[in-house]
């Protein structure tokens, strides 16, 4: 079995060490690190077959169900979300079952790490394009042969990553855990005075950057150590029974330590309380985080323990919503969770990915995502969300939320509550305003929709005779997998401000017009634009892939 070593040599660049407390550069002299910036190469890794709208099922409380993709009765959800992509998990001589282990989400793009269940230690780092969703790509990507890499941070131009190797194979250090630091400009790697610092413990699992300096946690037996960015020299370290995760919010450390439960510390390391865990966590990885005065927990088959911050007190577990058949019990398990902002999300093995929110007081299921395979990690950030499901690879998700600019525009709409069939009656006129997922819209003969906010549509879109729907805002129809079209019939008007993408077709009927509004517009038509006669289309807009 092949391992990380850390090589010194009599070379003048090269700084040596001597204990785990100090650091050291390390050089690609002998191939542990390689780096792959080929795009030819990495594009083979993006996978957009499934990209586009990604159906979210909804659980209806009156019922006690989940409603099922596509059932037209079902409400519509609050979720108007997207498959931008799939990323394959890097595969090389030693590591052909790798797995996304963490993500770390910092303007246009997304850095992720990737470890292997194996008994090998095998891992990876990936930068990835986020900036066109319509057209994500991996900008850089580095391949560590001997080291599990588990936790990835980015501050000023450089990657942090917390991992481990075998320490029984390495001459230079006793300690299995380290964090590095990589040079990361204008994202992509580069190999060239590659830092380590090594701590106590079993392996690296979490790092994160807060007010200079880089944190550490290195799991069994392990420390919380904090180090210096640029150097990272060692400032403080403190000892742990078991640490798995870190978290932290307004002042507050919160670490997930899995011989006691969650520590809560100061910004000074001071403690300022413990909160019980019974649950037996294992020896797999779990992670908490904070929502709404409260700490989260990943609990295993428990589902996600919700905890009051002020006082420790449980205050109710999270069940995992479904049991599907075939698939182990021992895989239903919840494994991560990740808060944003109103939404909580909950990686639940062969369980799915779950959406819980606050209803009415209660923190409870309210949604699941339908992507494939085991999710074993889940992060969400800003309008992102990642998760990771073995085989599946690394999913990216945007969440399409509406832009807060729209809220002045949209205040004169009233919110759609009703079933994810949108029909509009001839000679009707309504406007909502929100975001919502449909089935399917249907606009009726001589009647007027006006959607402003955020929308998507799962199957057609219908304009009848001299009607006119109007979006302010985002709107997606269909995916690659499920191509659909939107239909203008005679007469009628498609009135688009904002940004409007279609897998499929856009079909114009003799007279029907597309009115773009304002400046800023883009409309992205994977498939054709077929016009009848006397068709019109007219404003400002990019023509993203040339169909108009």
């Amino acid at each position: 079995m092949t391992r990380l070593r850390i090589l010194c040599y009599a070379l003048p660049f090269v700084l040596l060490f001597g204990c785990s407390d100090e650091t050291t550069v390390y050089e690609n002299q002998d191939g542990d690190v390689a780096l792959e910036n080929d795009q030819n190469v990495l594009a083979k890794d993006v996978v957009l077959d499934a990209a586009g709208v990604l159906d979210v099922t909804a659980f209806t409380k009156s019922a006690n169900k989940f409603s099922k993709p596509g059932d037209e009765d079902a409400q519509a959800t609050d979720f108007p979300m997207e498959l931008v992509a799939q990323i394959k998990p890097p595969k090389y001589s030693n590591a052909q079952n790798l797995t996304a282990s963490h993500v770390y989400l910092e303007g246009n793009y997304a850095y992720v790490s990737y470890n292997t269940p194996e008994a090998q230690y095998a891992g990876a780092l990936d930068i990835i394009d986020i900036s066109d969703p319509r057209n994500p790509y991996i900008r850089s990507r580095l391949h560590y042969t001997n080291a599990d890499i588990n936790a990835i941070t980015y501050s000023n131009g450089y990657v942090y990553a917390a991992g481990g190797f075998d320490s029984e194979k390495s001459t230079r250090s006793e300690e299995n855990s380290f964090v590095a630091r990589l040079s990361a400009s204008n994202g992509y790697f580069s190999t060239s005075n590659i830092k380590y610092a090594f701590q106590e413990g079993f392996v690296g699992n979490g790092v994160m950057v807060l007010d200079g300096s880089i944190y550490v946690t290195s799991g069994r037996d392990g420390v919380l150590g904090s180090y210096e960015p640029n150097t990272l020299d060692l400032q403080n370290s403190y000892t742990y029974q078991d640490l798995r995760s870190i978290a932290y919010k307004d002042n507050t450390f919160a670490l997930l330590d899995g011989g006691t439960g969650v520590r809560l510390l100061d910004g000074n390391f001071q403690s300022t309380g413990d909160i019980a865990i019974t649950t037996d966590l294992g020896h797999a990885k779990r992670t908490l985080d904070f929502y709404d005065g409260h700490i989260v927990v990943s609990e295993g088959d428990k589902g996600a323990g919700v905890y009051d911050l002020s006082n420790g007190n449980l205050v109710k577990y999270i069940p995992i919503a479904i049991h599907p058949d075939g698939v182990a019990s021992s895989d239903i398990v919840t494994n991560a969770v990740s808060a944003n902002e109103e939404l909580l999300f909950m990686a639940n093995g062969g369980g799915g990915l779950a959406i819980a929110k606050n209803d009415n007081g209660q923190l409870e299921t309210v949604g699941l995502i339908e992507i494939r395979g085991s999710i074993n990690y889940v992060e969400s950030k800003g309008d992102y969300l990642f998760a990771a499901s073995g085989t599946e690879g690394l999913q990216i998700i945007k969440l399409n939320r509406p832009d807060t600019s729209l809220e002045a525009v949209c205040a004169t709409y009233s919110t759609y509550w009703g079933t994810n069939r949108l029909t509009i009656a001839d000679n009707d006129e309504k406007g909502y305003r929100g975001s919502k997922a449909f089935n399917r819209i249907t606009v009726g003969k001589n009647a007027d929709l006006t959607l402003c906010g955020s929308w998507t549509v799962r199957n057609d879109v219908r304009i009848e005779e001299n009607g006119t729907l109007a979006m302010n805002g985002y709107m997606l129809i269909g995916s690659n997998s499920r191509k659909k079209k939107i239909v203008v019939e005679e007469g009628a008007t498609l009135k688009i401000e904002g940004y409007f993408a279609i897998y499929g077709d856009i079909e114009l009927k003799d007279g029907a017009s597309v009115v773009f509004i304002g400046d800023g517009n883009e409309a992205y038509v994977s498939g054709q634009v077929k016009k009848g006669a006397n068709v019109s289309v007219t404003g400002n807009f990019t023509d993203t892939l040339n169909k108009f």
